[in-house]
């Protein structure tokens, strides 16, 4: 009887996940559809899912008026860049937090996650005089420093709990035999972390990525994203649905690639130390 009653909860757990996977994931089936319709398809109604003729004269429109692979370099470059500057400065940060606390240590962290919820908006007008005045506007740096820092107290908070999880025993270890702090940092804490660390640059190079009203703000041409590529395909005309669609999907196909591919590592390193 009881395994019975295991056995159901099971099926409607697996059931209820795959709904709500698919409730996700059916804004992005339907953008890479409306990718290979006819502008003429793309706004029929009632829409049409399925029954239309395909094609890829989107795909090579888009090409032919834009220069995807620069806006694919700068997206690497500035969401890699954001990621790799903020682990370097997260590491230690989480690190004094979670065997070096002191009373005030929660309230840092709740102050820095406090920072997330002001709105962007607030502080653009003075982000951007400041960037006027450096020389930083339309550039790939100030990109790079913007994005690490909205998206460091989310570093911070993950490398922190994954860190609490690593005994403390280990590093006091390490200390006695002669461990230098740089040697603790580098050399015991953060390879037992690596799980963790690695599904913290996975996730904030995802934030990065997707990243658009910093992006659509501070960039003009010479360092604009992809998704300064997708925003291009929105005309005082109109917008052009399956041309906007083919712009997404090649936007957010490396992405979704690379997720794919590392879905182990996140989950593993999301579920770090959940399990003793």
């Amino acid at each position: 009887m009881a395994r019975a009653v295991t056995n159901q909860r099971k099926a409607i757990n697996t059931a209820a996940a795959w709904i709500v996977g698919l409730l996700i994931f059916f804004p992005i089936l339907w953008t890479i559809l409306t990718s290979f319709k006819t502008e003429a398809v793309a706004i029929a109604d009632p829409p049409v899912f399925l029954g239309f003729d395909w094609t890829l004269e989107n795909y090579r429109t888009v090409l032919e008026r834009s220069n995807y692979a620069r806006f694919l370099w700068n997206s690497i470059i500035i969401a890699g860049g954001s990621t790799v500057l903020g682990i370097i400065v997260a590491v230690p940060a989480a690190w004094s937090m979670a065997f070096v606390p002191s009373n005030r240590t929660k309230d840092i962290l709740l102050w820095m996650l406090s920072t997330k919820m002001l709105p962007a908006v607030g502080v653009l007008y003075p982000i951007y005089l400041i960037f006027i005045n450096l020389g930083l506007l339309d550039s790939r740096l100030g990109l790079v420093v913007v994005l690490m820092l909205i998206n460091l107290p989310i570093i911070v908070w993950m490398l922190y709990t994954y860190f609490k999880e690593i005994p403390v025993d280990i590093l006091e270890a390490g200390r006695m035999d002669g461990a230098s702090l740089k040697d603790e940092i580098i050399y015991i804490l953060t390879p037992m972390a690596i799980p963790g660390i690695a599904s913290t640059l996975l996730l904030n190079f995802i934030l990065a990525w997707n990243e658009a009203f910093w992006t659509l703000n501070l960039t003009a041409a010479k360092a604009a994203p992809l998704t300064a590529f997708i925003a291009s395909y929105s005309s005082p005309e109109g917008l052009f649905y399956a041309k906007l669609s083919a712009a997404s999907t090649m936007a957010i196909a490396p992405i979704l690639i690379l997720g794919w591919f590392s879905q182990k590592q996140l989950v593993s390193g999301l579920t770090f130390g959940a399990v003793k």
